[in-house]
């Protein structure tokens, strides 16, 4: 039997919040009906996939690339940290990892990058489901921490509301500083402080 671990990232667009990476190796014995791309999912039907996945799986790990390290490295120099976080704390080696999109982490497996790989490889599928619901379930945690940004209704992306509360409340710790938007946002308000 061959042990294929999928790979995908979540939360590469945001302006807020940590991106996460998930590596899961999937059970050919346990097949879990409905994979796809989580992109194309409800969130209801993402959360019961995303128990599924994690009961019948042989191995699965949730990691992430902190908001610092995004701001640091680039993200997506982050969202491959994240990744090879993911794959290098699995239980079980995998023979071949695939990673959804163009580029591999730095892995000691053999790998191989699949565009739209989520939407292929139900392996991918099952980690684009798990990044997603993990990052979306910190979103949460954060709209609690920061209401006035409204992160549970837009979870982070550059959305009117978001850029709105932007304006309106500055930028929170949890907003990326390398981010155009936000990076502007805090030129301006820099400059208009030094008036």
């Amino acid at each position: 039997m061959s042990l294929i671990c999928g790979v995908d990232e979540a939360g590469a667009g945001p302006l807020a919040g940590n991106v996460f990476a998930a590596a899961v190796i999937l059970d050919p014995a346990r097949p879990i009906a409905g994979l796809a791309d989580s992109k194309t999912l409800s969130e209801k039907k993402r959360d019961l996939l995303a128990v599924q996945i994690k009961q019948h799986s042989l191995a699965w790990v949730i990691a992430v690339a902190s908001v610092e390290e995004i701001d640091h490295l680039n993200i997506l120099q982050a969202s491959l940290l994240a990744m090879q976080r993911a794959v290098q704390a699995l239980s079980i080696e995998p023979q071949l990892v695939l990673v959804d999109g163009l580029y591999t982490p730095q892995i000691s497996y053999a790998a191989q990058a699949i565009i739209k790989g989520d939407s292929k490889i139900p392996a991918i599928s099952a980690a684009s489901i798990l990044a997603k619901t993990a990052r979306d379930a910190e979103m949460y945690q954060l709209d609690k921490l920061y209401p006035q940004y409204g992160f549970a209704r837009h979870k982070g992306y550059p959305t009117a509301m978001h850029m709105q509360r932007l304006l309106l409340h500055g930028v929170s710790p949890v907003h990326r500083k390398s981010y155009a938007p936000v990076k502007k946002l805090l030129e301006c308000c820099v400059v208009d402080g030094g008036l």
